[in-house]
This record gives structure tokens, C-alpha cells and sequence, in this order.
């Protein structure tokens, strides 16, 4: 079984060498107990800072899609992917050495499509914690699983199409759906991975007043404007970096 780790990124040339070096000593440890290979791409979306050259001087692949949307990069570097095996890993994500492994233990399993990995933040403000928390237990009971780490077969993210490109946000909680409603087709299963868990940066939401965290992570506000980039200048055109 070999891995291929897809790390979308638009200007993440200060976040992207923790995120890299730390895939690179998951990457060592599962090689360690296992013959399998993994190759990390980074999807360079339309970067104006070091992002593709920082990615280059760690040895990843470097695939450039200019245009931008979180969707459009992981797709882009799916179709670059050489692995049995894709793993989806934000760029300001921080994963444990025993994640891949992790990953790779789901996968033995031949019934097991894909899952995902349990996330947490750990901003500065008290107030933020509480509600990042009580939006992780909502998370669980509701199912919808972030796009921080996710992972599947190839074949079956060739069968389910991807990630949605129409969708500027909230298109991972729908490639996981898809994930489970092709699983339950062809008696296959889903694997969400309770620990390890990753760390997603907080920057936003250490950045944004509450009021901005309150409405850009509202449902609602998410189901009827998600396919409207206007809606997300804090992801698309005023990110926090």
C-alpha cells in the first residue's frame, strides 16, 4: 500500500514547513514498520508568496492550480497522485508520527473506503475554546467530519467525482457524505480516526472578532451561502495569514 498526501495551500509559506516536517516524521515512523511508500504533493493555489519554493526545498511534489478554491487544489493534486492510497491534509495542520500509520492500519481493512481524522484548535481566547469545543461535540452527533485530514482509496475518489468545486466551503463534510453513501452501496465501511487527533491552526479564529466566528460557522448561514464566494472573503480574499 502506498500513500500519496495532498496538501492544498494558497500563501502558506509561514505554516507550511511545521506542517511538512511533521508529515515527513509520520511519513519515517510508518516506513519503519512497514514497506509502504508515501509521496506528499502540495498543491501550489495561486500563491504570491514562497509557498511553492518551500514546498520544493522539502521534497515534495509541487503541482501549480491557478485557480483558486480549496476543492479545485485537493482535485488537482488527486489527479497528480501516484498512491493506492490519498490523504487530504490542510496546510496549517499539525499531525501526530503515528498518524499515517493510523491511516494505513484503517486501510488494511479491504471493506474500509475512507474516513477521516479528528480534529482540534486551540486558540487563545477562553471563549473561543467553549465554542470550538461544543461545535466539536455537534460536529459528532451531526456527522460531519472537516476537511483537515481526510483519506480514501483512489478508485473510489475517482467513483465519487471528488471534492465539489462548486462548494467554497463545507465541501468536505460533503465528500465525506459521499464517502459513506458509496460505502453503504457496496457494503464497504468508513473510518474515522478518534486518535490520533490533528491540530488545526486557530489563526482565524484568534484573529476574527466572535461576531465573525458566530456567523461564518453559522449552519445556516453556510447552507445558503456556500456556493457563493463572495460570502468567505476570511478564507478567499482577505485570509488570515
Amino acid at each position: 500500500m502506498n500513500l500519496t498526501i495532498i496538501v492544498p495551500a494558497f500563501n502558506e509559506a509561514d505554516y507550511l514547513p511545521a506542517t511538512l516536517d511533521a508529515l515527513k516524521a509520520a511519513a519515517e515512523q510508518m516506513r519503519e514498520r512497514s514497506t509502504a511508500e508515501v509521496e506528499t504533493v502540495v498543491v501550489d493555489n495561486n500563491s504570491t508568496d514562497e509557498t511553492a519554493a518551500v514546498a520544493g526545498t522539502r521534497g515534495a511534489v509541487v503541482v501549480h492550480e491557478p485557480v483558486q478554491g480549496i476543492a479545485r487544489a485537493r482535485n488537482a493534486g488527486a489527479r497528480q497522485a501516484q498512491g493506492d492510497v490519498l490523504v487530504f491534509v490542510d496546510a496549517d495542520v499539525f499531525v501526530p508520527s503515528s498518524l499515517l500509520e493510523a491511516v494505513k492500519d484503517a486501510m488494511n481493512d479491504p471493506a474500509c473506503v475512507g474516513g477521516g481524522v479528528d480534529v482540534e484548535y486551540q486558540p487563545r481566547r477562553r471563549s473561543m475554546r467553549f465554542y470550538l469545543g461544543a461545535w466539536r461535540l455537534l460536529a459528532r452527533r451531526m456527522d460531519l467530519v472537516q476537511g483537515a485530514t481526510q483519506f480514501c482509496r483512489r478508485e473510489v475518489f475517482e467513483a465519487v467525482g471528488g471534492y465539489d468545486e462548486q462548494a467554497w466551503i463545507g465541501e468536505d463534510v460533503d465528500f465525506y457524505r459521499s464517502l459513506k453513501r458509496f460505502a453503504r452501496a457496496n457494503g464497504g465501511t468508513v473510518r474515522f480516526i478518534h486518535q490520533p487527533r490533528v491540530q488545526a491552526s486557530a489563526r482565524r479564529f484568534d484573529e476574527w472578532p466572535l461576531w465573525k466566528t458566530l456567523l461564518w460557522t453559522n449552519p445556516l448561514y453556510i447552507a445558503l451561502f456556500r456556493r457563493r464566494k463572495a460570502f468567505w472573503p476570511g478564507w478567499y480574499r482577505r485570509p488570515v495569514r
